[in-house]
């Protein structure tokens, strides 16, 4: 039997060892072979002795996050509104709606790896500026992009419209869908009539099928492209739309601040996916920010209007509370 000095030693020279294999391996960089070889141990015995100086809390990893990354920020917001995923961005004092296009850009490079049936939304700068900063991918990544609100207005802009469903299907490989009505119609029975037409019937029977949607988060006071779309909102809807408590919108249907859906006779007017079939899309990507939109973007994610938001770093710290 050993004597107890004996034990001590043993587990002395045990920690002694433990300790300069983890500096040869962590802080040299030596190869766990060549260090078997130095110290003339068997490399079997280096793995497990690397392993148990990480779980005696000798060796501790710590990531030191780099200017402009936001990681603990995003997992805040992840854990706080129940997000798939949050990509925070500094605009670093150039256009905040350029930065947030860039950020939504490099998300999409990133995620989209193959089978993607995308919906998105008609009238955003913000998904404008993600689909003009968005590089072709070199084989298909999704197979279709579709129209959830009606993309005609005023021509001179519907070719905003166009060129946002066109530039993600051309860079994506997928096929375009669009949507032949404006976004917004004049009374409740006109909108019922150009719902059931059969070009209109055929694009809303894709929306059920999508796997993903990509959207802005609006006020009740339209964005200037929507303004100059044709598909205004007229100040009596503002109106109306605020006194039964509407904060914000996603393709044209608004919540109140807990993110419920308000219903007005506006909302029977909207040619566009409905609330339950929208939020029904297992991945839903918004790109929104700025000060003017906190109330809404907060409302949006408190009612599970998306999913995953891109932001950026100042309207991030106040949805978490650290203005």
């Amino acid at each position: 039997m050993p004597t107890p000095g004996r034990r001590y030693a043993g587990a002395d020279e045990h920690t002694r060892l433990m300790v300069r294999i983890a500096r040869m391996y962590h802080e040299q960089g030596l190869r766990q072979a060549d260090i078997a070889s130095e110290l003339h141990v068997s490399q079997p015995r280096v793995s497990r002795l690397l392993k148990r100086a990480v779980e005696a809390g000798i060796v501790r990893t710590t990531v030191s996050e780099p200017t402009g990354v936001f990681t603990d920020l995003e997992s805040r917001l992840e854990k706080d509104f129940g997000l798939v995923e949050a990509v925070v961005v500094d605009a670093g004092g150039d256009d905040e709606i350029r930065a947030l296009g860039s950020a939504a850009a490099s998300y999409l490079e990133t995620t989209l790896i193959g089978g993607d049936r995308i919906g998105i939304s008609s009238w955003s700068s913000s998904l404008l500026a993600a689909v003009d900063s968005l590089r072709p991918f070199t084989t298909q990544v999704a197979s279709t992009v579709v129209q959830l609100v009606g993309g005609v207005g005023e021509s001179r802009v519907q070719v905003e419209a166009t060129r946002l469903l066109t530039g993600l299907a051309n860079a994506t490989g997928a096929e375009p869908i669009f949507l032949p009505a404006p976004g917004l119609l004049g009374s409740v029975a006109a909108r019922d009539s150009l719902m059931a037409d059969a070009s209109v019937l055929t694009v809303a029977s894709h929306w059920p099928q999508l796997t993903m949607a990509l959207v802005g988060i609006g006020t009740t006071e339209p964005s200037p492209l929507l303004a100059s779309s044709g598909n205004a909102i007229a100040d009596a809807d503002q109106e109306a739309l605020r006194g039964v408590g509407a904060v914000g919108d996603v393709c044209l249907r608004y919540f109140d601040a807990d993110g419920e859906p308000v219903r007005t006779e506006f909302d029977e007017r909207v040619i566009g996916i409905s609330p339950e079939a929208l939020r029904a899309i297992p991945r839903r990507i918004a790109v929104a920010g700025g000060a003017r939109k906190l109330p809404a973007v907060r409302a949006a994610l408190t009612g599970g209007w998306v999913n995953v938001l891109i932001t950026d770093v100042d309207s991030a710290r106040a949805l978490v509370g650290d203005e």
